[in-house]
């Protein structure tokens, strides 16, 4: 038993005493307009819904329904447009339903613009130019 405990902890299969076990959802979303902007940063807590993002019972019950996928980045060998949709960046981290995130999202082509646009409930419209 004991070889089988260190196997799991070693490769990373047992689940790290930090990530809350009751299948919170709590977010860390941070948010840049430029490269050299200072950032802001939003949060949101699903059990119950509450933070600083807008309508977080809104944002809560929407990535109840997107999932995970919400989150998922571009599979690798997609064609993407070469359309820039701004400077704008941001990271979220935290978890979802009890499991560890940390996404990145960029405007730099037609595929981030639509990663953007898939959560910008979360992120919120960049600031036109």
């Amino acid at each position: 038993m004991r070889a089988l405990v260190f196997v799991l902890l070693v490769f990373g299969l047992a689940v790290p005493a930090a990530v809350p076990a009751t299948g919170a959802t709590s977010l860390r979303i941070t948010i840049w307009d430029t490269p050299s902007a200072t950032p802001h940063v939003l949060i949101l807590h699903c059990t119950p819904p509450d933070g600083t993002v807008p309508q977080p019972r809104a944002a809560c019950s929407r990535l109840e329904r997107l999932g995970r996928a919400a989150f998922a980045p571009t599979p690798p060998g997609t064609a993407c447009s070469m359309i820039y949709g701004g400077p704008q960046r941001a990271v979220v981290t935290g978890t979802m339903d009890g499991q560890r995130i940390w996404a990145s999202f960029r405007r730099r082509n037609g595929c981030e613009i639509a990663r953007w646009n898939r959560i910008v409930f979360l992120l919120g419209q960049p600031a036109q130019p």
